[in-house]
């Protein structure tokens, strides 16, 4: 039996043509580091989930794994003085660093950084064979196995359901959804003159043609007090806060496209929010491993003058109307038009194929692992979860963003030819910063 790609899949895998195309996920685990323990956890892991002997044809674009015997490898590497600072450098190796472009291979790759009682457990992966839930999962599972106690263990305990063994590998691609939702795609396409239109009023983001395709990584957290306070200004001004960070990068972004202020016609700034639709059609991430993306973008001026609050909502207006309309379908038929103009373009021309077309600054992409993984942080009071991911030639900038517990950790992979580190630690402190004057905005908001 074979796996085929969906729509989105498929474009990934035309993307990883030009650079490297991957995810990254990194857990903190709050034991010491056993190597030939961990390593032996991860392979029977995987043994049993059905994660082994993968094959893919990228001609035909199908995949399958013939399982058997678990051959990932582990890699040790020292932390320093600064561990964190370590996993950032090694996060940006990964990123960099290709899978096999076809033929029978390992998606996995696995590695761990020490630090003073604990580690780091990372796990790179091919991006187009899974999304964010199917590897957390994966990854619970796997620091259940390796760090749980024994009362940890027990149901009693609260621990999440085990996830199936083996997975389903094999899931349907997005042709159940035209028949399950044809009402939506109808919408989808009657709106895309709409999307067009506000294409052409986006300030384009410089692109890195010619080879300058390096993936950049920083990271940043947004601890307890921070978090809790974006709940409460999400809640005074009725928004999620999807909604309100992806306000705040537009904010945080904007100075890199100051240009646009005088543009005589692409004046808005536009970013992208990457959803999950598992649940449109799917199992969830306890059955079937794969991946099951899509997307919309949010177009704005963002004029120096305007509130958070104000900015926020406005967001929130058009990612309302979206999801009511299940709009974040359209932009599956969106991906039709570069499928098809793929093979005519030259490399360079691809890459510039999203800015000319479709231009986004930045994508967002958020995951919560709190429900995916139950209790984690109170049973693993010092655990953190950090992810990646590359960006590819759709947006410049990608921040995938990740809550557990009342933690939220930013990763930011960028394109250094287009937008260098210094310019995105400054974003990343107009983040911080927008984010410590939250409890003030939401209290005047209150009253």
């Amino acid at each position: 039996m074979s796996g085929r790609l969906n729509i989105f899949q498929a474009m990934m895998v035309r993307w990883r043509t030009l650079h490297p195309y991957l995810a990254v996920h990194v857990v903190r685990v709050p034991a010491p580091l056993e190597r030939e323990r961990l390593e032996a956890e991860i392979r029977r892991l995987l043994e049993q989930l059905g994660l082994t002997g993968f094959v893919f044809s990228p001609d035909r674009r199908r995949f399958r794994f013939d399982r058997g015997p678990a051959t990932a490898a582990l890699t040790v590497l020292p932390g320093g003085a600064d561990p964190r600072r370590a996993l950032d450098r090694h996060i940006e190796a990964e990123l960099n660093a290709p899978f096999p472009a076809g033929g029978r291979s390992e998606p996995f790759r696995f590695f761990a950084i020490e630090a003073e009682g604990a580690f780091h457990l990372g796990l790179a992966y091919d991006h187009f064979i899974a999304a964010a839930d199917s590897v957390v999962v994966l990854l619970a599972e796997l620091v259940e196995e390796y760090a749980g106690s024994s009362a940890s263990r027990g149901a009693a305990a609260g621990r999440h359901p085990a996830i199936d063994r083996p997975l389903d590998v094999y899931p349907d691609t997005y042709a159940r959804l035209f028949p399950r939702f044809p009402g939506c795609f109808v919408r989808g396409l009657a709106d895309l003159p709409a999307m067009a239109a506000s294409c052409r009023r986006s300030f384009r983001p410089p692109t890195a043609a010619g080879g300058g395709r390096h993936n950049g990584f920083e990271s940043f957290r947004i601890d307890p007090p921070g978090f809790r306070a974006m709940s409460r200004a999400a809640a005074a001004w009725d928004v999620t806060l999807n909604d309100l960070f992806m306000a705040i990068v537009l904010q945080a972004v904007s100075p890199l496209a100051a240009e646009r202020r005088r543009a005589p016609r692409r004046t808005q700034l536009a970013i992208a929010s990457i959803m999950n639709i598992r649940g449109e059609y799917q199992p969830d991430a306890r059955h079937t491993f794969g991946q099951f993306l899509s997307s919309f973008r949010i177009a704005h001026a963002v004029p120096p003058e305007v509130a958070l609050r104000d900015l926020a909502r406005d967001v929130h207006a058009e990612t309302a109307r979206i999801k009511r309309g299940k709009l974040y379908l359209q932009s599956l038929l969106a991906l039709v038009v570069p499928a098809l103009a793929w093979p005519f373009l030259s490399d360079d021309q691809r890459d510039r194929f999203f800015a000319k077309h479709y231009a986004l600054w930045a994508g967002v992409s958020a995951v919560n692992v709190n429900p995916l993984w139950a209790r984690a942080a109170e049973r693993f009071p010092s655990i953190e979860y950090l992810r990646a991911v590359s960006t590819g030639p759709l947006a410049p900038l990608v921040f995938a963003i990740t809550t557990l517990g009342e933690t939220l950790q930013v990763g930011v992979s960028f394109r250094s030819a287009a937008v260098s580190r210094e310019a995105v630690g400054a974003v990343a402190e107009r983040c911080l910063r927008t984010i410590a004057t939250l409890p003030a905005c939401a209290a005047r908001r209150e009253t």
